[in-house]
């Protein structure tokens, strides 16, 4: 017998398809699925039993969360200093070992079972659709010398936003990476985890991401924020004391994937940049580096070098994304001393600025997240609102005063529907703890 679970999401924000083989009852899954309800961990492994059967006490389950970045966008690859945190938006892992070498993925929320053998070379295929992520893990594991006695299946759910600027991917990879480590005893490191998922990414994904959003995922702490230096991978936990504000997540539902985007566009033109700077060998003010051939990425150059040393760079758009970059690691140590003395106000400008460079600057935003930034920073009770993430879609963060989200969503929703011609998708959200196993 063949169950069908099918979500028509009235905001259009997609259709879902998944097909359950087996007899159960599936209302209260449905009733989830068909609603805005988040779906309870607590049925995962319920449902792991009943697609591969067994004991529900066989089945391990790992929670791995979503992320905001405060501010610092666009710059954990050029050796920049970056401010996430963890939100309380998960995605969930059920897995269990197999009596053979099988390997068998299953989401709930989206079609197809996917099938394959420990003893595969995994390879990119874009008929595995999400499984490339999972089997991009996998390919990094073995090479690392982990060694698999059998198979496994898994279970997953996500009440992360897809492609949502959110880190949806990232969320999946060190989830699942962290899953597989606890199963077979690997006993991988937090900062580990982060660098495969990012290997993944970089060796099998073909997408040139930092390391911030990994990072975050695998190492983060409840109502704290981390302050991460992408170039040596040091990092501080802040405490996120918001008083009475809230941050409030505006998905603008534009369909952004990110090694289809201009991502690695921007890469290539940072790189451009810094070969342009080094091989100037122009003279700097004060400051670590006194020369621009010695610097080691673009964060390394403080606001006032340079701009002592900008007019080497004769390509406007190059320019532009190098000011980007130096600026916009200053306002992240800006940021962080803001939040550390209780100044939201001066944090809420500083948000502020990092969307107006990401406009401009960077050209990472586009008509959505403007709509919504604008939109967000124009009602009253929002001190500041940025998009967040890799851009082109994706979404926006606001701090909002918690006696004022409810209208600050109704009238941003409402303008932004009356511009781009489809709703946003909304969530007040919290910090939340990195990967970890649910007990």
């Amino acid at each position: 017998m063949t169950s069908k679970i099918i979500r028509n999401n009235t905001h259009g924000l997609y259709t879902l398809v998944y097909q359950l083989h087996g007899m159960y009852n599936p209302d209260k899954i449905n009733n989830m699925i068909n609603s805005n309800t988040d779906f309870d961990p607590a049925l995962l492994p319920g449902e792991f039993v009943k697609i591969y059967g067994g004991n529900e006490k066989d089945a391990r389950t790992f929670a791995s969360p979503a992320r905001i970045n405060i501010i610092g966008e666009h710059i954990d690859y050029n050796g920049g200093k970056v401010f996430p945190a963890a939100i309380d938006k998960y995605m969930y892992v059920a897995i269990r070992r197999r009596a053979d070498t099988a390997i068998t993925y299953n989401d709930i929320k989206f079609p197809g079972t996917y099938k394959f053998d420990v003893n595969d070379n995994f390879s990119y295929r874009k008929e595995n659709d999400y499984a490339n992520y999972l089997n991009g893990i996998m390919s990094i594991l073995k090479r690392r010398g982990c060694t698999f006695p059998c198979g496994f299946d898994v279970l997953m759910v996500s009440n992360v936003p897809p492609a949502g600027g959110i880190s949806s991917s990232s969320a999946l990879e060190c989830g699942f990476a962290y899953a597989v480590s606890e199963l077979f005893g690997f006993n991988i490191s937090r900062r580990d985890i982060a660098l495969i998922g990012q290997q993944s990414e970089h060796e099998f994904m073909s997408v040139n991401c930092g390391i911030m959003d990994q990072f975050i995922i695998a190492t983060a702490k409840k109502d704290t924020a981390e302050l991460l230096d992408c170039a040596t991978i040091e990092y501080e936990y802040v405490p996120l004391e918001l008083g009475d504000y809230r941050f409030v997540v505006m998905n603008t539902k534009k369909k952004r994937q990110l090694a289809d985007s201009k991502y690695n566009e921007r890469r290539s033109q940072c790189e451009q940049g810094i070969a342009a700077l080094k091989a100037a060998a122009v003279p700097l003010p004060a400051g670590k580096y006194t020369n621009t051939k010695d610097i080691p990425d673009l964060c390394s150059l403080t606001v006032p070098q340079f701009e002592s040393c900008e007019k080497v760079l004769s390509d406007n758009v190059i320019r532009n994304r190098v000011r980007h970059c130096v600026t916009e690691n200053a306002r992240v140590m800006e940021a962080v001393a803001a939040l550390k003395a209780g100044n939201l106000n001066r944090l809420g400008e500083l948000l502020k600025a990092s969307h107006e460079s990401l406009k401009t600057d960077y050209e990472v935003t586009g008509i959505e997240l403007d709509t919504l930034a604008d939109a967000a920073n124009a009602q009253k009770g929002c001190i500041g609102a940025r998009m967040t993430g890799a851009g082109f879609g994706g979404c926006a963060i606001a701090l909002v005063h918690k006696d004022s989200v409810d209208s600050f969503i109704d009238e941003v929703q409402e303008k932004y529907t009356k511009i781009i011609g489809h709703d946003a998708g909304f969530f007040a959200c919290k910090s939340g703890d990195g990967v970890r196993e649910i007990k």
